[in-house]
């Protein structure tokens, strides 16, 4: 059997009995040095195209998620899906695409206060956390988006958010005027393209 097999089956295993996505440096620890990671999922895709599962890279880390066209065939129960607030879905979006981002910045941008009750539902949700306190007098904490939050809207990475012309063109700029204003105001906005932070391995 050759390495590459081998490994495939390694990883197949990893990503099946993982109670967690794993990311690649935890699959590369498990690999022969011969064999590289890229390699070994691609296998894996190839394998697993048209099944029922397929490998999947969600918030920097791989697990097996089931095929999307079998989701209404699975799907037993209905689920009332949690509508965000206006105030909550701009808090996020804000700090998605400015992170590290304080309150008092987050205010500035939206023009209104932040409530506690906004960073509390947040955080609820699992979609962002407290990250470094800026070096600043008062030295405010600041905000990150979690890898939950990149698994929740199907991104691999923070660089696939999408961009102010994607935005445009499916309309949501035209009917969430808010959003428009996140991507005209400070540096990281005037680039659109959101700062990439590094997840938390813990």
């Amino acid at each position: 059997m050759d390495d590459l097999l081998e490994a495939a089956r390694l990883v197949e295993a990893l990503l099946f009995a993982a109670a967690e996505p794993v990311s690649e440096a935890d699959i590369a620890k498990r690999l022969p040095p011969s064999v590289k990671v890229s390699a070994v999922i691609e296998r894996l895709q190839l394998d697993y195209a048209g099944r029922g599962v397929e490998p999947v890279l969600l918030g920097g880390k791989w697990h097996f998620r089931t095929a999307p066209d079998l989701a209404n065939a699975l799907a037993l129960t209905r689920h009332e899906e949690r509508r965000l607030s206006r105030a909550i879905e701009e808090t996020l979006a804000i700090i998605a695409y400015h992170q590290p981002v304080t309150r008092p910045e987050i205010e500035a941008i939206r023009g209104v206060s932040v409530g506690s009750t906004t960073i509390e539902a947040l955080l609820e949700t699992g979609w962002v956390r407290p990250g470094p306190r800026k070096e600043v007098p008062g030295r405010p904490l600041t905000w990150l988006t979690t890898p939950a939050f990149l698994e929740s809207f199907g991104l691999a990475h923070l660089r696939d958010l999408p961009g102010v012309e994607e935005l445009r063109a499916s309309g949501l700029l035209e009917t969430a005027p808010m959003l428009d204003q996140v991507f005209q105001t400070t540096d990281a906005a005037s680039q659109l393209v959101p700062v990439e932070i590094a997840e938390d391995e813990s």
